[in-house]
């Protein structure tokens, strides 16, 4: 029996339609949530994941703006920009779209956002909360997995869950985040030594390695809730991701697609986090 698809998309779409009710209200009452996305260089894929953000805020209610530098621009410049936005009143977010080139310091400048508009939730002030549970606001892939397990009705508390993947941006927050609602919490890698022993074990296996169909049947609990954040382009063309979803969705209990699962609910929480900005905002003033 095959498994049942978490379809991202749809949830997304729906949390994103209250949101759009939140954004309306604070508008009514004369605040408009506002985000600024900084893109430094001409990466394609980035290019092209920032017009689907402001899309996807013009769509909400959210005012949005864009400060492009080139390749060749300077940090000071950048930090600069970044400073400016942190005093602009109306804007309650502020996004730095990774990968910066290669002679910039990414933690230099995300550092340098100020932690009321961290939005994306990579100020070191935000990542070092959320070992106590405090930070201001969630990274927001592991945010949309969390988002998209309570909307699911899985249930994390007491299950075994497996982060493979150990990045500042997925891996570390989410096995933070799946701690916090109480699993019982394995990190791995790619390179960890008989990486199935660990995966099978899972209740709810998070992946997040960037690279594509590397967790197969073999490696994956039967009726296990299966998130793959993997996005990788196949010399087909085609998108896949670390998880190979035509064997896993036949053992898994539940499961993410690529592309329709994790990316939709990526920018859904980029969303959320800029309105409770604002929010936030409206109640200091």
């Amino acid at each position: 029996m095959s498994a049942k698809i978490i379809d991202g998309k749809k949830i997304a779409s729906t949390l994103r339609a209250e949101w759009r009710v939140r954004a309306e209200n604070l508008k009514k009452q004369g605040l408009q949530p506002g985000l600024a996305v900084v893109i430094v260089g001409d990466n394609q894929a980035s290019s092209i994941y920032v017009r689907n953000k402001m899309r996807a805020c013009s769509e909400t209610g959210i005012y949005s703006e864009v400060h492009e530098f080139p390749e060749s621009a300077n940090e000071d410049e950048v930090l600069c920009r970044i400073h400016d936005l942190n005093e602009n009143p109306k804007i309650h977010g502020i996004l730095v779209q990774l990968p910066l080139p290669r002679h910039f310091k990414d933690r230099k400048l995300i550092a340098s956002i100020a932690v009321e508009k961290d939005v994306d939730g990579f100020n070191f002030n935000n990542i070092g909360a959320l070992v106590t549970g405090n930070a201001v606001f969630l990274p927001c892939t592991p945010y949309g997995v969390i988002k998209m397990l309570e909307k699911s009705n899985i249930q994390v508390e007491g299950k075994n869950a497996v982060v493979v993947g150990r990045s500042n941006i997925v891996g570390k927050p989410m096995a933070l985040m799946l701690l916090e609602k109480g699993a019982t919490v394995t990190i791995c890698t790619s390179k960890t030594r008989n990486l199935a022993e660990h995966t099978r074990r899972a209740d709810i296996l998070v992946v997040a390695t960037g690279k594509p169909k590397m967790i197969t049947a073999d490696m994956v609990k039967t009726n296990a809730t299966v998130i793959d954040v993997g996005i990788n382009r196949m010399p087909n063309g085609k998108l896949a991701g670390d998880v190979d979803f035509e064997s896993v969705k036949e053992k898994a209990g539940y499961i993410t697609p690529v592309p329709g699962g994790v990316g939709p609910m990526t920018i859904a929480m980029l969303l959320c986090n800029t309105i409770e900005a604002a929010s936030r905002a409206q109640v200091k003033v």
